[in-house]
């Protein structure tokens, strides 16, 4: 029994995750980047989601609640905030035009690429159904995976070679602007 609600804590955030589809991620946001600051950025956004998620599980209901705002609400706000990062890497605007672009750890990668919607969303359903020890077992978990897959992301670098990363990069920045628009969609459907 507590094995079975294991899993149907740690599939669910695994899958609001995505550990695998942020590596490719993670390497467009750093590609301008020296390894050892892609390092500090990876655990920067992983302490940033941590903190966000737990925050999230204990005041998300309250928070909603007090500002009248449902998960639709909040998945068109993560939508569009994706899209706006999504169009700056596409259209080379922003911060790495004033020398800022080396931090990306709190935002986007901690917020809202790991701790985005869907997985805070998933966390506030997963407390209700399966409590509150397997959910945050589960998190933390996927959030080691997280850092294992970011951590070892220097030899798929290695592999892929610096044009190929840039080529990922714009690659991976269409990708989040079709992510932000289905979240965008189903929140303006109300599917949570």
């Amino acid at each position: 029994m507590m094995i079975e609600k294991f899993f149907l804590a740690f599939i669910p955030v695994f899958v609001a995750i995505d550990p695998i589809g942020l590596v490719a991620i993670f390497l467009g946001l750093g590609t301008s980047v020296s390894r050892e600051q892609q390092k500090r950025q990876a655990l920067l956004g992983i302490i940033t989601a941590l903190g966000i998620a737990i925050g999230f599980i204990f005041l998300g209901k309250i928070i909603f609640a007090a500002l009248g705002i449902t998960v639709a609400d909040f998945q068109v706000a993560g939508g569009l905030i994706l899209l706006g990062l999504a169009g700056r890497e596409l259209l080379s605007l922003g911060p790495q035009d004033r020398g800022g672009g080396n931090e990306f750890g709190v935002v986007p990668l901690g917020m809202p690429l790991i701790a985005g919607p869907a997985l805070l969303t998933a966390l506030l359903i997963l407390v209700d159904t399966v409590g509150l020890v397997f959910t945050l077992v589960s998190l933390v978990l996927n959030l080691a995976l997280v850092g294992i897959a970011f951590w070892n992301a220097d030899q798929f670098t290695r592999w892929i070679g610096q044009q190929g990363l840039r080529g990922v990069s714009k690659i991976i920045a269409l990708l989040l602007a079709a992510i932000a628009v289905s979240l965008i969609r189903r929140g303006w459907h109300g599917v949570g």
